[in-house]
């Protein structure tokens, strides 16, 4: 079966029409799927009516599963997390000021998910359960097609760098959020490797977003400029796709290459529901042969 994909930009996302994916498929469809990710970076399907279960089973085929940082309501330690302002409780909008809101909004920086881990994520998958009748987007932006925009000089200027991917870091630029000290103490500073290759088609790209600190080896403030100015690039508008959801899209996307964020919506009149699902990568990134002076 040869999946029916439409290019979404000029360099980055499809989608891919005429297939269900809440039932089984076979692996040579599962290989297709892999690939057209590696190649499209991601990948959206509408009318994907998936519950909990059937997003689980999906999801690991393309390999193991995270599970949940910590208990929260109930969705701890689990491979699927719910992302949402509608308390499972009461089936009610969460009310103004909920620190579960307050949260939520660090959701609106650009980032890349799970790389203040040790093994960084290979993709996620998001299903849209419910979703607002405006705004609460997704954007995503090609760090990959964004590298291979650089100048040659500048390619090289990023070779070797190792940049220090830190969760307390990314949810200080929250405003008004502390992060539980369980959670902190579950995710202590990690390094990964600035420049990323991926394995599949050899194509590079940089590797950064809101949980990427600073750089090793430089001045903190010098390096958090430049991880800056690095995504400033990839969120140029020619390597940017915004995903406007219906309800039972499912998307795909690969956290290697790709940052992506939440744009905001009314959320304390309007009810989202979504269902995350994140296959875990390989690790380190730091390929063995990399050396960096005074670097332990």
């Amino acid at each position: 079966m040869a999946l029916a994909i439409r290019k979404l930009t000029n360099n980055l996302g499809a989608e891919i029409d005429g297939i269900d994916l809440t039932g089984p498929l076979d692996n040579a469809i599962v290989a297709e799927l892999r690939s057209a990710l590696d190649d499209y970076s991601v990948l959206v399907f509408r009318e994907q009516d998936f519950k909990n279960q059937t997003q689980i089973a999906f999801s690991t085929q393309f390999g193991p599963l995270e599970n949940m940082l910590y208990k929260r309501e109930g969705d701890g330690n689990q491979p699927i997390s719910n992302i949402t302002n509608v308390d499972r409780h009461t089936d009610e909008i969460y009310p103004t000021g909920h620190s579960r809101l307050t949260a939520n909004t660090g959701n609106e920086l650009w980032h890349t998910d799970s790389s203040f881990k040790p093994v960084p994520a290979l993709c996620s998958m998001l299903s849209g359960r419910e979703v607002p009748p405006i705004g609460a987007d997704t954007q995503f932006a090609t760090c990959r097609a964004a590298y291979e925009a650089l100048l040659e000089a500048e390619q090289l200027e990023l070779e070797g760098l190792v940049a220090e991917h830190n969760y307390a870091w990314s949810r200080s630029q929250v405003p008004g959020y502390v992060p539980p000290a369980e959670t902190l103490a579950q995710v202590p500073p990690v390094r990964h490797a600035l420049v990323r290759t991926n394995p599949g088609n050899g194509r590079k790209n940089f590797y950064t977003g809101a949980h990427a600190s600073h750089i090793i080896g430089w001045p903190v403030e010098k390096g958090r400029k430049f991880l800056k100015e690095l995504v400033a690039r990839a969120a140029q508008p020619e390597f940017v796709y915004t995903h406007k959801w219906r309800q039972y899209d499912f998307v795909i996307w690969d956290n290697r290459c790709v940052l992506h964020r939440a744009t905001a919506y009314e959320s304390e009149k309007y009810r989202r529901v979504m269902r995350r699902t994140t296959v875990a990568g390989t690790g380190p990134t730091i390929d063995e042969s990399v050396t960096l002076s005074g670097v332990a």
